[in-house]
Parts: C-alpha cells; structure tokens; sequence
C-alpha cells in the first residue's frame, strides 16, 4: 500500500487530523509523521501534499506561518477556526465510510438485509 488510491480521496482529512492533533507543522514534517504513524505503509510524496495544502489555505481551513530555521524559510501550516470545526465534520464522514466498507468486506454471519 506504499502509494495506494485508496488513501489520496482521504488525504485532505489526514492532513487536517495531523494538524489538529500537532497544532502547526511544516510540509516535509506531515510526510514523515505519517510515514512513522504507518511503519511505511503509506508515503504522501511532495506532488500530492503540497496540493492539497495549497487547496486547503485557499478553502479558508488552513493559516500559513513563515519561520526562520536555520537560516532557512519554512511553512507552517495549521488549521484555522473553520478548519478545525472543519476537522470533526470530516473525520466523522471518514469514520463512518471505514465502518461501512467493513461492513462490505468482512460482513457479520446471519444478518438480514
């Protein structure tokens, strides 16, 4: 699952559930956040996060800070007031989806539909 479809629709929510847990992190730093959280199972490349980052800011959900690091520009991003409100709405969506496509994949015995 290195780079797998099934998580790019959610990529948006697991950017957002990052923030809300970690308050304000630069790109680089959300990659390997989730690539430690999923021992490597999954790896956002640059090409797919910074979009979503971009698309985020311009829907009002994120606020960008610029810090001086090491003689270096970096961006922070965190989630604005919308945002976070924004977060809960979408981890309950996610949430409900993964309990229904378990119901799909590993249905329960003698249920009737």
């Amino acid at each position: 699952m290195k780079n797998s479809q099934l998580y790019k629709g959610s990529l948006n929510t697991i950017i957002m559930k990052l923030l809300e847990e970690n308050g304000k992190m630069y790109g680089y730093e959300i990659t390997q956040k989730v690539k430690g959280i999923t021992q490597g199972e999954l790896n956002i490349t640059e090409g797919a996060l910074y979009p979503a980052l971009h698309k985020l800011e311009a829907e009002g959900l994120l606020d960008v800070e610029i810090e001086k690091v090491d003689n270096r520009l970096r961006k922070y991003y965190k989630l604005t007031e919308t945002g976070e409100k924004e977060t809960v709405n979408r981890l309950a969506e996610l949430e409900d989806f993964i309990r229904n496509m378990q119901s799909l994949v590993n249905p329960k015995p003698n249920l009737e539909y």
